[in-house]
Formats: C-alpha cells, sequence, structure tokens
C-alpha cells in the first residue's frame, strides 16, 4: 500500500489526466454513493465510487467552517483507493492532491473538446485556489494563452495575477467579450455572468456552483449556448446552474446535449467555430476515483 503526498504533483500532467479521464468514461458506468453526517456547523461527507475494472474509491472530507480561526484549512480528509481484482487498500492518496486534479481536470477536459482550437484568451471569474488550479490547465492546453482574471475583491484578482504571471482586470463585461475561454470559480447564489456579454465562440467552463441554490450564470447565457455536463446523474437535480432553470421552464433535459459517458460517441463536441458552449463541472466520486487510479499509475 503507498502513501502519496503533495509531493507527487511534479510527475503529473493535465493532459494525461484528462486522457485518463476519458478513458475511465469508456469502462462501465460508475456506481456512486455520497453521505453525510452533521455536528452543528460541522459536516462530514463521504464520497464512494466504483468502477469495474478499474477499483473502488471512498473520499471522506471534513468541513469544519470555523478552522481559519485557527490557521487551518476548511476541508480536510484522504482518498482511499481500493484495488479492482481483490478490493485491497492500495493507496492512500492526500485529499487535497486529488481534489485539485479531478476539479480543474474535469473542467479542461470539457475545454479540450468544446474549445477552439486557436483560443487565445481566458478569463478566470476568481481568485481563490480552483482559479490558480485552472489558470495551470488552460496553459497545458494553450501555452500562449493570455490569461485574466476577475474578482469581487480586486486585490485578490491583482495577487493571483502577479502570482500566476497573468492581469487583473476590472471590468467583468468587457473582459467577457474579449474571452474565448471563461471559467468561473466562485461561490455565487447569483449570477455573476450575464449571456449578454459573450461573444460567439466562447467556451464556459462552469465550476463553482455545487449546492442547489447555487448560480454562476444567467439564463440568457444557457438559452444563447449548448449546454454540457461532466454527469447527468451529479448535475440535474443537484446544482442549481441546472436545476433551478429547469424548474422554471428555461431548459429542458433534451438541452443538455451530452455528459462525458457520452465521449466516445462523439456527441462531445462543437459543432461550429460561432457557437458558444457551456459545459458544467458537477465533480463526483467516481471522478476522484480515476483522479486517484491516474495518479498512482503516475508514480509507478
Amino acid at each position: 500500500m503507498q502513501i502519496i503526498t503533495s509531493e507527487a504533483e511534479s510527475r503529473l500532467d493535465w493532459l494525461a489526466l484528462t486522457d485518463a479521464l476519458a478513458e475511465g468514461h469508456s469502462l462501465p458506468r460508475a456506481e456512486i454513493s455520497d453521505s453525510f453526517l452533521y455536528r452543528g456547523n460541522d459536516t462530514l461527507l463521504t464520497r464512494s465510487a466504483w468502477i469495474d475494472g478499474l477499483g473502488l474509491a471512498v473520499k471522506p472530507a471534513t468541513i469544519f467552517p470555523g478552522n481559519p480561526q485557527t490557521g487551518l484549512p476548511v476541508v480536510n480528509g484522504a482518498v482511499n483507493l481500493f484495488g479492482d481484482a481483490s478490493g485491497e487498500l492500495v493507496a492512500l492518496i492526500d485529499f487535497h492532491l486529488v481534489t485539485k486534479w479531478k476539479t480543474a481536470g474535469d473542467s479542461l477536459l470539457s475545454t479540450r473538446r468544446l474549445a477552439r482550437e486557436d483560443s487565445a484568451s481566458a478569463l478566470i471569474v476568481g481568485a481563490g485556489n480552483v482559479a490558480a488550479s485552472m489558470i495551470e490547465a488552460y496553459r497545458a492546453a494553450f501555452p500562449d494563452i493570455r490569461i485574466s482574471i476577475w474578482n469581487r475583491t480586486a486585490s485578490a484578482a491583482r495577487d493571483l495575477a502577479a502570482r500566476m504571471d497573468a492581469i487583473a482586470v476590472d471590468d467583468l463585461p468587457a473582459a467577457c467579450r474579449d474571452a474565448d475561454l471563461i471559467a468561473t470559480t466562485t461561490m455565487a447564489t447569483h449570477p455573476v455572468l450575464q449571456g449578454d456579454w459573450l461573444q460567439p465562440g466562447t467556451h464556459l467552463d462552469l465550476i463553482g456552483a455545487y449546492r442547489p441554490d447555487m448560480r454562476e450564470v444567467d439564463d440568457t447565457a444557457l438559452k444563447r449556448a449548448r449546454i454540457f455536463v461532466d454527469s447527468r446523474n451529479t448535475t440535474i437535480g443537484h446544482i442549481g446552474e441546472i436545476q433551478i432553470p429547469l424548474d422554471s421552464g428555461v431548459i429542458s433535459k433534451t438541452d443538455i446535449v451530452a455528459d462525458f459517458y457520452d465521449l466516445s460517441s462523439g456527441d462531445y463536441t462543437r459543432r461550429s467555430r460561432d457557437e458558444i458552449t457551456i459545459a458544467k463541472n458537477g465533480g463526483g466520486a467516481h471522478l476522484d476515483l480515476m483522479t486517484a487510479r491516474y495518479i498512482l499509475d503516475a508514480m509507478e
């Protein structure tokens, strides 16, 4: 059994991860399960996945909102990876390592399938850890891309821009109109990005909204775009970005063109240069399993 820490990161590659995620979706459909335990504001979330031919993963995460007061991360945990043939524990992998690479790799897979190949500019909305990961991921696929960062707190955008050799911007509508790629990485419960700001050919990776009450883009954006999700099972009925407009009749389930299990059919693709595409990143334990397996293989 291996114990893999964040020191393994130097051996990982964003493009190789997206290839591994695509390959994982060619295997039998994952069985996934989530469970929650609560103590006041504190939460224990346990995510589990089993993919025949790949193995099993259990990812317990503790979410303690008061931790920053003592200098500790809000979220902690580990990923337990079990072998497919025997069920034996084969690796214990750093939670933050798996989460970082799973989250950004999920959206980068969408970008590689949906964005225009000549995309030259990207806008990151938000300035946290996921924003930094998306800058790394976008640059892996588009080495010469120009990256701008917008954040409600402008100083945070400037700090991240200085750290990541990017440009901080103050005018969000203008930045959207200038972007070929947009990644939203916020904690917004109401849309921060409007569809009227989007230019033909733009691709959006929606990452931040993960609860039923959260949204990052408005109805106009969804109506103007072709909509993709990483998994219908973890977005429909679970995430406000998709479910709120479904409930209001703005979109229907048939407007969701494809998810990652449609990669092999060729449906998860851009049809024309001018269409706007949106990919909603819903996450899921099956993606943690695929990412954990990729990390273990990269260490061998």
